[in-house]
């Protein structure tokens, strides 16, 4: 298994040049064909005075959507290009013009989706924005840090694992980073200890799998000690280096996570290195 075909999500310039570094490289590393995509607000009327439509305010709007869309553009084409790889753009307007949104429909005939982290002291439907790409695609998505410098390469992955659904999903999505990593450390975070499966053996059956396709793991479990798994995770990707998570999203219910936290959520606040989720 391989990623031929990946989806880089571009909201604007700043995130643009974060996302295309990981992205591009990716696509070089894989030999795949990538497509850049940013959506802008479709401008809406505003009513003079008078009663009728502002038809001044609705050009302005429409030549400052078009010249973002060109600068964002032009980012694009000229580091895809200076890459040599194969590659496509494309421009799209929403009601919301919300990139992650837009490109939904996109990302569903995709092997991987590329997103920037959402501002953590942003506003907070930004993030719900970008999540929508888990819940609506059915594709992984691969979020990129909105702060920290990227490396390049994952040599060290680390497995967030639960058993759920979720996270077997996000796991075998993650297989061709799994390949070529040095290192790959499956966490069983509070593993229950019950008649099907002791907690001392909780993702060995993972490992063995992993094993036969020709990864390099390791299987740590460990308590959360009474601090959050979100938290626990993190800690854990201080001590042993890693530079890509995997883990399923939301396998608790979303509301319950919104209300009262959980892994997703924390993980997606204080992104500290490169996280693939799959849902």
């Amino acid at each position: 298994m391989s990623y031929k075909t990946i989806l880089a999500v571009l909201q604007s310039k700043t995130d643009a040049e974060r996302v295309l570094d990981c992205a591009l490289h990716l696509a070089t590393q894989f030999s795949a064909h990538i497509i850049g995509v940013h959506s802008e607000a479709i401008p809406m009327p505003y009513v003079s005075p008078m009663g009728f439509p502002d038809t001044d305010f609705i050009a302005t709007s429409s030549q400052i959507n078009e010249q973002r869309t060109a600068e964002i553009k032009n980012i694009f084409e000229s580091r895809a290009q200076r890459e040599g790889i194969s590659f496509e753009w494309q421009a799209m307007q929403s009601v919301s013009g919300d990139s992650a949104i837009g490109a939904v429909s996109v990302a569903r005939t995709c092997d991987l989706v590329m997103v920037q982290q959402s501002d953590p002291q942003g506003d907070p439907a930004s993030m719900t924005n970008v999540e929508t790409l888990l819940f609506e695609s059915g594709r992984p998505v691969l979020f990129v840090p909105y702060a920290i410098p990227q490396p390049s390469g994952f040599n060290k992955v680390l497995i967030a694992w639960n058993g759920t659904q979720q996270a077997a999903r996000a796991v075998f999505d993650a297989l061709p980073f799994i390949l070529k990593a040095e290192e790959t450390i499956i966490l069983s975070l509070d593993a229950p200890d019950d008649d099907r499966e002791s907690a001392a053996v909780a993702g060995v059956d993972l490992a063995a799998t992993l094993t036969r396709h020709g990864a390099k793991v390791v299987v740590v479990s460990q308590t959360s000690g009474g601090i959050g798994a979100g938290e626990a995770i993190e800690n854990h990707i201080a001590e042993t280096g890693a530079n890509l998570l995997v883990m399923g999203a939301y396998s608790q219910s979303w509301l319950k996570q919104f209300f009262f936290g959980g892994a997703t959520r924390t993980v997606l606040k204080s992104m500290s290195v490169t996280t693939l989720m799959s849902r």
